[in-house]
Formats: structure tokens, sequence, C-alpha cells
């Protein structure tokens, strides 16, 4: 069975996410995701520390869609360098895991 993973990616706005998110599920580059609305991001961004509210979205997809999906994201996201990362799902229910496979497309 294919493998699948869970992408994170953080943004300046929930509505934002959301409309990000609903696209990729409309294109089947992942099942489904799940946001918190908001954050609290503390980075180092060109010699400066700022600290800024943001948004999370967690996607469920294959692993084999991420590329896609960074390139999606990329395409469409404010920032100069967004955060999108993919962390393993080591177990999870077999019924979900069909589920996630069936509700996304082949690579």
């Amino acid at each position: 069975m294919d493998e699948i993973c869970e992408v994170v990616v953080t943004g300046p706005s929930a509505d934002e996410l959301a409309t990000l998110t609903r696209r990729l599920v409309d294109d089947r580059l992942c099942a489904c995701g799940h946001q918190v609305a908001e954050i609290r991001s503390i980075y180092r961004w060109k010699g400066e520390v700022h600290t800024e509210p943001e948004s999370r979205a967690m996607l469920h997809t294959r692993r084999s869609l991420v590329p896609a999906i960074i390139e999606a994201v990329k395409a469409s996201h404010p920032y100069e360098v967004p955060c999108v990362i993919a962390l393993p799902v080591a177990e999870a229910n077999p019924d979900y895991h069909r589920w996630v496979i069936a509700e996304t497309r082949a690579p």
C-alpha cells in the first residue's frame, strides 16, 4: 500500500490557508486538511527575529504527492519561502489509510 504522510503548511491567515486547502482537496493532492486558526511563529528572517501570528494546516496525503503539493503552495503562497514540510506517518488506522489513498490521485 502507498505510504501516507502529513504535510504541514503555515500561512498568514486562516482564510488564505482554508482557500489553499480547499484547492488541494479539489485537485485531489490531499484527502483532507485540518487547520489551527492561530499559532504564534517566532523566526529569524533576513537577520532579524520576528514574532507573528500565523495559521497552520495539516494535510493528509500520499507521500508521492508531496512534490506536487510543494509546487502548488509555492505558486500561490504570499511568502517568499513558505513552510511546507512532510512528516511520516508511522502507523494509521488501516481504514483511514485506505481512505486517504482512495481520495487522492495517483502521482
